[in-house]
């Protein structure tokens, strides 16, 4: 990635302290959306995550909806939403998961994935890992293939990717 492409991405996310709960810092990427440039930036940047042959892209709950389907729509792929637990309407699959400030649980559709698939994972950010490795086991889990995951950002020193050592991972910025 260019540097004025780093430079431009990073001044668009902002820190807000103390949220959801004292001591995490959250990082506000509402900034990098309301600017065309910065969007159009970081969704060629991720969409290039996948490379050639990419079926689906997941987002995964919330900001990576916001994230993963421009670009699904820049490849030419299907988009597959991952959900937290009871906010899918059909057959789900489920997977529980440990993050910085508690446990959770996603699921998706059971049908949401053929056998085969290449599928990319896109997030707004890394942080411990647990909600990206909950992901790949669900789109494996179906039978689909995970080509690669692409995120905004990692928070480096929580050193989520440890949980992904498996998996192609690319972040756009690391914190």
């Amino acid at each position: 990635m260019a540097d004025s492409d780093r430079d431009l991405l990073l001044s668009r996310i902002r820190d807000v302290p103390d949220w959801p709960e004292p001591g995490v810092v959250f990082k506000d990427i509402t900034p990098l959306l309301r600017d065309p440039a910065a969007f159009s930036t970081t969704t060629e940047l991720l969409a290039g995550v996948g490379g050639e042959g990419v079926d689906v892209v997941v987002g995964i709950e919330a900001r990576g909806f916001i994230l993963g389907a421009p670009v699904a729509h820049r490849l030419g792929a299907g988009f597959v939403p991952i959900r937290k637990e009871g906010k899918l309407p059909w057959e789900t699959t489920a997977a529980s998961y440990q993050l910085e400030y508690g446990e959770a649980t996603i699921e998706v559709h059971r049908d949401a994935f053929a056998p085969g698939e290449r599928v990319l994972i896109v997030d707004d950010v890394l942080a411990t890992g647990g909600t990206v490795r909950a992901t790949v086991d669900l789109v494996r889990g179906a039978g689909a293939d995970v080509v690669g995951v692409g995120v905004l950002m990692e928070l480096g020193f929580l050193r989520g990717r440890d949980k992904l050592p498996d998996v192609r991972v690319e972040s756009l910025l690391v914190i």
